[in-house]
């Protein structure tokens, strides 16, 4: 069983990091990397990437890792001295082992949310990539945060830059928050196109890199719908204190206007290792030469539209999840991650993914107040099981 820290062997940070194969994991150890003095990784996880993963443990040591599928959990163990835990709740006893200041949770989907809540039951600042736990989550979350005075801080940019933009001000000051998106792959294209778009299409993001689901939901511009929600949760605003605009560019990240009606915003290169540093820094700045620095004139320009409603309704779908409360967002979660996993496994079509979610919304019967985890799963196992009987 690993010890904390009284062992702690020196002041850097101890990291675990859930996701570690994945793209906003890599990023993370591409941080640690350049940050070796501050930084220490104490645990890592995995799907099934138990190649990637066996080279992450050769460079990094992690005292202890955790590999959810359980035949790459015996695959790896052949062939590692490192304890390795294993099956659906070997995330949830990494991060209720007695060490690690801070848990990177950097995985898709729902799968997120035990991970999360048993890091802050434990005392653990969570820096979270996961939008779908505060989407699905967001009052437990909150509430486990606070009673345990542990801090969640968002590692993704939009979200991390309204995090950076209003330290150092009263909650009453902010007049809203701007939301900024790239538009996606489909940004220029007809409904006609989209209704053919192949997987290869929607993954084809113009300026960021990143995983396949969360590319997929960029292209339906559902992301934007989860960070609406997962920003209620986070600066507790209500809906429509949160404003979405369109920014080709992806230069500048979000924005705060205040009551004075004066703005402030966070630019930068499109790299995820930006927010992810600040995050693991607890809001200090440190040089980081592998980050490009950003060149005003060379960029040029900005630009900006307001997101098609008829194109892109996912967007419209998670305003109105958000709007009616309860469980709705739950529900919307849900719906979107079966959908996205059908679409990836081309099982339907990417129009169909909106329609599902619209449909679900329709009959899905909200409870107000009162739910627990039991209940968020549940719902998606009522999501499942309707659409595995209707399917699109």
């Amino acid at each position: 069983m690993l010890q904390k820290s009284g062992n702690k062997r020196d002041d850097r940070t101890e990291l675990i990091i859930l996701g570690s194969t994945g793209s906003v994991g890599r990023q993370t150890l591409d941080v640690v990397r350049a940050l070796p003095t501050l930084f220490r990784v104490v645990a890592l996880s995995a799907h099934r990437n138990v190649l990637l993963l066996k080279q992450q443990i050769d460079e990094f040591s992690p005292l202890c890792v955790a590999v959810t599928d359980e035949s790459a959990a015996t695959e790896l163990c052949f062939g590692s001295k490192v304890p390795t835990l294993s099956g659906r709740k070997a995330l949830v006893d990494l991060c209720s082992r007695d060490v690690g200041d801070i848990v990177v949770n950097a995985i898709v989907g729902m799968a997120g949310i035990e991970p999360t809540l048993f890091a802050l039951l434990h005392g653990k600042d969570v820096a979270l990539a996961n939008k779908e736990t505060m989407v699905s989550a967001g009052a437990l979350v909150m509430h486990a945060a606070r009673k345990h005075q542990a801090k969640i801080i968002p590692v993704d940019s939009e979200p991390s830059a309204i995090y950076q933009c209003i330290q150092g001000q009263r909650q009453k000051a902010i007049k809203r928050i701007i939301l900024t998106a790239s538009g996606g792959p489909f940004r220029e294209a007809s409904i006609e196109e989209m209704s053919r778009a192949s997987v290869e299409d929607a993954l084809a993001h113009p300026t960021w890199r990143m995983g396949a689901k969360i590319s997929v939901d960029s292209a339906t511009m559902m992301n934007k719908g989860f960070e609406v929600i997962e920003a209620m949760h986070l600066f507790n605003l209500p809906p429509w204190k949160i404003d979405v605009v369109v920014h080709p560019q992806s230069i500048i990240h979000s924005l705060v206007e205040f009551i004075d009606h004066s703005t402030l915003a966070q630019l930068g290169f499109p790299d995820m290792r930006v927010p992810i540093q600040y995050a693991l820094s607890g809001g200090e700045r440190h040089e980081n030469h592998n980050i490009r620095q950003l060149d005003l004139v060379r960029i040029g320009q900005f630009t900006f539209e307001s997101p098609n409603p008829v194109k892109f309704p996912c967007l419209q779908l998670a305003r109105e999840a958000a709007e009616k409360g309860g469980t709705y967002p739950v529900a919307l979660n849900a719906v979107n991650d079966y959908l996205v996993e059908k679409f990836l496994r081309r099982e339907i079509s990417f129009w169909a993914i909106p329609k599902g979610i619209e449909y679900i919304l329709s009959l899905h019967e909200s409870v107000t107040t009162g739910y627990d985890l039991s209940d968020i799963y549940g719902i998606r196992d009522w999501v499942c099981g309707m659409l595995d009987s209707h399917p699109l």
